[in-house]
């Protein structure tokens, strides 16, 4: 269906891409394996035309090209659906799916065809979304079900997916995976990228490994492990990822006591944390996990119960004063809450801190004082590459979020709120996350981790507490916290329950 021929790409004396070689047979879904800045992007970006390769070719359905353009790869039947939406925020959802391709009787808009053409589209793929909605209002997880649906309303002979499930809940990425069985069905052949070893284990037939800019091998799905591939990432060997961290638990930082939310989000939920440790909270996406974070922090009303820090009540908790008694938050949406994303790394570095006086010339903002304290936190995360001037939204997912983590290193703070801090990144920017964590604990720090991810909570986490339906309902420690023993509460333990009430 489509093969790319030592396919290069530079950006002035920079190399992305270096004599890539990649084939899509028909039928098959071959996934794009890399760390943050190995060449996915490129890559793709390169097979529909967004730029030209500085070498090689691109082969569609048996005919060469020496470049494509995003209209040739249209007319050649290979779509995308990228990380980032490109949907105009003040259309309907009816008339972002037609964009440009609009149906038409005579010289007007055939507004009934299309609007049935979406309902049978939308019914196909399961997605519920309401056609008149303007973009703008809609969540982000439905801004990436109109961008597939758009995708696939083209009938596309190669499809190519760019992290399609990093804002879908579980059950909205089941339905995604039933489409894709039938585009594989229909003989689609597509492409697809993530960071979520479950999904290229299950979707995928063949996977192809880039790293630095290079392809490392392609290999069946089958006849490689997970370990086998995280190797071939980050060139070396999985154990190294998760360091070993000693928890030396103190005096109690975080006290939550029967927390409900003003919107129902969280029930009665009650837990501790202390410095010196990492307190997991666990859950199916909607549980109430997030909204814990977030009402303890102070961005969601409490309506009973109360927060404690170090022992002192906290009436109304809000951002600003949660910051100033010494607790820090990262939101799971870096995009969206976390980040200014055209303004340079310094400044999303220093935002939330800016009554320092290590930043201050008198009353006004020293900028060369500024660009001397964001290189430590910086250096420390390792961004790459080292450019704190350039914009945000110039960097790859998990620099991103390293640019959002190291605003919480110009200050120290006692208490880090982590809401997934690895969703959409990278093993290897994983791993930095990793190890900053457990700088942060060595520091007498308290940690609270939010996240989705199994092997993070058991790894990380010195006690896990598991939420279902809005409320706690299991505290797991030592040999009790494990894999097993939190997917048995993912659905509800009513004797455990009862005991923790």
């Amino acid at each position: 269906m489509l093969v790319g021929q030592n396919l290069g790409k530079r950006f002035g004396g920079a190399i992305a891409l270096e004599a890539v070689d990649f084939d899509l047979r028909s039928g098959e879904v071959h996934a794009l394996l890399g760390e943050n800045g190995a060449g996915k992007s490129t890559l793709i970006n390169l097979l529909v035309g967004t730029f030209s390769p500085t070498t090689g070719l691109i082969e569609v359905q048996g005919r060469s090209h020496a470049s494509m353009s995003p209209s040739l790869a249209s007319e050649l039947g290979v779509a995308a659906v990228f990380q980032e939406f490109s949907l105009p925020p003040d259309l309907t959802v009816l008339e972002s799916l037609f964009l440009g391709r609009e149906k038409r009787r005579g010289f007007l808009l055939d507004r009934k065809g299309m609007r049935q053409e979406a309902e049978q589209l939308l019914k196909r793929l399961a997605f519920e979304i309401d056609l008149d909605q303007q973009v703008s209002h809609l969540t982000r997880a439905q801004k990436q079900m109109v961008e597939i649906a758009k995708a696939l309303r083209t009938s596309p002979r190669v499809l190519i997916l760019d992290e399609p499930t990093a804002s879908l809940t579980d059950g909205e990425a089941e339905k995604l995976f039933d489409a894709i069985a039938q585009l594989k069905r229909a003989g689609v052949g597509i492409v697809y990228v993530s960071h979520r070893m479950s999904e290229i284990r299950n979707l995928s037939d063949r996977v192809t490994v880039l790293r630095g800019g290079r392809k490392i091998g392609t290999v069946n799905t089958a006849e490689v492990s997970d370990e086998g591939l995280i190797e071939m990432m980050v060139g070396r060997p999985m154990g190294q990822l998760f360091p070993e961290i000693s928890y030396v638990p103190g005096k109690v930082a975080v006290q939550v006591r029967g927390l409900s939310t003003v919107d129902g989000a969280v029930r009665e939920a009650s837990l501790v944390a202390k410095a010196g440790e990492v307190v997991g909270l666990a859950g199916l996406v909607g549980c109430g996990r997030s909204e814990l974070c977030r009402a303890i922090f102070g961005l969601t009303a409490i309506k009973d119960g109360t927060v404690e820090l170090f022992g002192e009540a906290v009436a109304r908790p809000h951002p600003h004063s949660m910051l100033e008694r010494g607790l820090c938050y990262f939101p799971p949406d870096r995009g969206a809450e976390g980040l200014a994303l055209s303004r340079p790394v310094r400044e999303n570095v220093t935002m939330s801190s800016l009554d320092l006086r290590s930043l201050k010339a008198g009353p006004f903002l020293d900028i060369l004082r500024e660009r001397r304290v964001v290189r430590e936190p910086l250096q420390e995360l390792k961004l790459r590459p080292f450019s704190p001037e350039s914009p945000v939204s110039s960097f790859s997912g998990g620099n991103q979020q390293k640019a959002m983590l190291a605003r919480g290193l110009i200050k120290d703070y006692e208490v880090y709120v982590f809401d997934e801090p690895t969703v959409g990144i990278d093993v290897g920017a994983k791993s930095d996350v990793y190890q900053l964590i457990k700088r942060l604990i060595e520091r007498g720090a308290c940690v609270i981790v939010s996240t989705s991810e199994l092997p993070e909570l058991i790894n990380l986490s010195s006690r896990i507490y598991v939420m279902h339906q809005s409320s706690v309902v299991a505290e797991l420690h030592g040999d009790g916290k494990t894999e097993a023993a939190v997917l048995s509460h993912y659905f509800g333990n009513p004797a455990e329950e009862r005991r923790l009430q």
